[in-house]
């Protein structure tokens, strides 16, 4: 997708002429779209919160626009903190984050609510003794070391001087717990500003192992995991962006892209997209399968699938074994689909990432979505109509489902015909 400057220079020229340099330029829309789209890349997980780092741009401008949009502030300084709370930004929409901290940052972010992240076992005591602890605290974890994505060195944790080992956040844990604390956070900073989509599920598999060790020797409830570095930004033309919303190692799921399927207790998925078939499946303990199979009234209720059915889904999830090459290829034709049609400015609902090959495009009542559903399907292109209760009211779509056999050719045809019948409807 080709990248184009949102200020060109003939515009520069005309601002300049206008303000006496130098100033800054922000690009409101960009940040606007860039922060929506992180938020749709985690909305599977309900409690996702992104944390604006506000020493990388202290403009109160840009904190009340990334606000508005969802974000939190994670602040290092006493004066960060004074700037978030003057645009109203408090709270447990702030992490304070800091190291060598001074007693008047300390009592700022307490007399604040916010959570506070303690770099240093020896800050339990120094939090204590400004009063009774929060009932939420989280610890920075060093891991110690070097952090690594495949052969390439991204950091070194060793020589950085703030975090706790991993013995060091047990003992914290236990001495907070004992002070009053009840829910505790894991943050981890083991590399920055990465233009990789690896380093954070890389990291995100680390805490969540480190959080399920640190519960069971401790018993604290780890109530969220704090992920930070920064995503790298493509500043030049011919850099890809990174794509974060992209999930599981064969197609296998957020599980497995973090490394803890053993820690899932129960897998529940749908025969009627990848697998090819129909029906559903559940995967648990005998014990949990046993309650839900006498106790689910879906379940009571419901005929066993076709054995023809069932056969097909076991060939196709065979297939994909077999060829996992079928997964990237599916992922890539999604990412190259969305591009065209971004280029089109057709407008599409957000996805959990670039690579979901379901792409959701907005009709948004009933009538021309069933019209432009029919249009295209006269024109070779067939689409599912997604309607209201399906939909939510005014955000009706026609969803597009893409195959790893799609030929780009294939997509190009289809986008083209896409753009047109939907110019004729004004979307």
């Amino acid at each position: 997708m080709k990248k184009i400057p949102f200020l060109t220079l003939e515009k520069a020229k005309e601002i300049r002429e206008q303000i006496p340099t130098p100033f800054h330029v922000y690009d409101e829309a960009g940040i606007r779209a860039n922060a929506r789209a992180l938020k749709a890349a985690f909305s599977w997980n309900p409690g996702f919160k992104e944390f604006f780092a506000v020493k990388a741009t202290p403009n109160p401008f840009l904190l009340k626009i990334l606000h508005e949009e969802g974000c939190g502030c994670d602040c290092a300084t006493y004066t960060e903190l004074l700037l978030s709370e003057a645009v109203g930004i408090t709270g447990h929409d702030v992490v304070f984050s800091s190291n060598v901290t001074p007693e008047l940052d300390m009592r700022k972010a307490r007399d604040m609510g916010v959570y506070i992240n303690l770099d240093d076992a020896t800050y339990v005591d120094f939090l204590a003794s400004m009063g009774p602890v929060p009932e939420t605290v989280c610890l920075r974890y060093n891991p110690g070391g070097s952090f690594s994505l495949g052969n390439t060195i991204m950091d070194m944790p060793r020589d950085a001087k703030y975090g706790m080992t991993e013995d060091q956040m047990a003992g914290a844990i236990t001495r907070l717990m004992k002070l009053g604390t009840k829910h505790f956070g894991v943050h981890a900073f083991l590399a920055s500003n990465t233009t990789t989509n690896e380093y954070y599920p890389a990291l995100a598999g680390q805490l969540f192992r480190l959080a399920v060790r640190l519960r069971n020797a401790t018993g604290a409830h780890i109530s969220f995991i704090d992920l930070s570095g920064g995503i790298g930004v493509d500043y030049r033309p011919e850099q890809p962006r990174c794509d974060i919303g992209v999930i599981g190692e064969g197609g296998r799921g957020t599980a497995s892209y973090y490394g803890l399927e053993d820690q899932v207790d129960i897998y529940m998925g749908t025969f009627s997209k990848s697998l090819a078939s129909l029906g559903g499946y559940m995967a648990s303990s005998s014990r949990v399968a046993d309650f839900v199979r006498h106790s689910s009234r879906p379940f009571i209720f419901s005929a066993s699938i076709p054995p023809a059915n069932a056969a097909a889904a076991l060939a196709a999830l065979r297939e994909l074994e077999a060829h996992p090459e079928l997964v990237t290829k599916l992922q890539e034709n999604a990412l190259y689909m969305r591009g065209l049609l971004n280029e089109r400015n057709i407008k599409m609902r957000p996805s959990n990432g670039d690579r979901i090959p379901i792409i959701p495009i907005y009709t948004y009542e009933p009538i021309p979505t069933l019209t432009t559903a029919k249009e295209l399907y006269e024109r070779g292109v067939y689409v599912n109509s997604s309607l209201p209760p399906a939909a939510a009211p005014h955000e009706c779509l026609l969803r597009t489902s893409l195959m790893a056999t799609h030929t780009h050719a294939l997509i190009d045809e289809a986008v083209n015909v896409i753009a047109d019948v939907l110019r004729g409807y004004d979307l």
